[in-house]
């Protein structure tokens, strides 16, 4: 059976306790979930772009998109989303696994091509931009190999770690071989996910300035019109980030 050598695998589901059906809203000329789809595909290094969605009903909503945007899915638990990870990556035959969520409608293709490469020259078992963080929130990637998501599959036990895929890695340094990936800069003032109200009016005005001239404009295109408009932090600099657990 032929391999995937990197598989990325975006999670998206229906529910939202502060936006409801947020991966499914429309931005632009696209979906919340499209626009990700988009930008995670311009990366070169990744053969293939998978949604893992839920197998509750509600999702259904999910694989339509995903069968209008002509991209695969697999389906799953809804709470257990590292089952979920793991068995979309058995499903495709994915040998390394790059994690995205779905709720990241300004990911850049050009930061995911710059982690692989490095993912690729040192070969760690894990390596994230979201544990040290210098990335705006929103720029989230994390990539390891399907060793490492099947140890953790076998191993995580707490509620926690099933839902957020990756705690048992990054909590377990001396069982794994981790690698953080930084920037030069602090850059984690910022907030460019989507998870409220306000995260949306900011990713609206973003794609307001930026996607008519460039759609798959960058992190830097960003920082330049946050340098430009330095108003725009204000709209949601005051959410708080949900922690793990809640």
């Amino acid at each position: 059976m032929l391999h995937n050598d990197i598989v990325a695998i975006i999670q998206a589901r229906m529910s939202s306790t502060r936006l409801p059906g947020k991966v499914l809203l429309a931005l632009c000329d696209n979906t919340v979930l499209g626009h990700v789809v988009k930008r995670v595909s311009t990366c070169p290094f990744i053969d293939k772009v998978v949604v893992a969605t839920t197998e509750l009903g509600v999702d259904d909503a999910i694989v339509a998109e995903c069968k209008r945007i002509g991209v695969d899915y697999s389906r799953g638990s809804s709470d257990d989303v590292l089952s979920r990870y793991y068995e979309a990556a058995r499903k495709f035959n994915a040998k390394n696994i790059i994690r995205v969520t779905s709720d990241c409608p300004v990911i850049s293709g050009g930061l995911l091509t710059k982690m692989i490469a490095e993912y690729l020259d040192k070969k760690p078992d894990y390596l994230s931009n979201t544990i040290e963080r210098t990335f705006p929130r929103g720029l989230d990637i994390e990539i390891f190999g399907f060793e490492t998501l099947e140890k953790t599959y076998k191993n995580a036990a707490k509620d926690y770690e099933k839902e957020h895929v990756t705690p048992y890695i990054y909590q377990n340094e001396h069982e794994f071989d981790i690698l953080h990936y930084k920037d030069k800069r602090d850059n984690s003032i910022y907030r460019w996910t989507l998870d409220t109200p306000e995260d949306l009016d900011l990713i609206e005005r973003i794609y307001s300035y930026l996607y008519a001239e460039n759609n798959n404009f960058e992190y830097e295109d960003i920082l330049r019109l946050f340098k430009k408009h330095p108003e725009l932090i204000n709209i949601n600099r005051n959410i708080e980030q949900k922690k793990l657990g809640n």
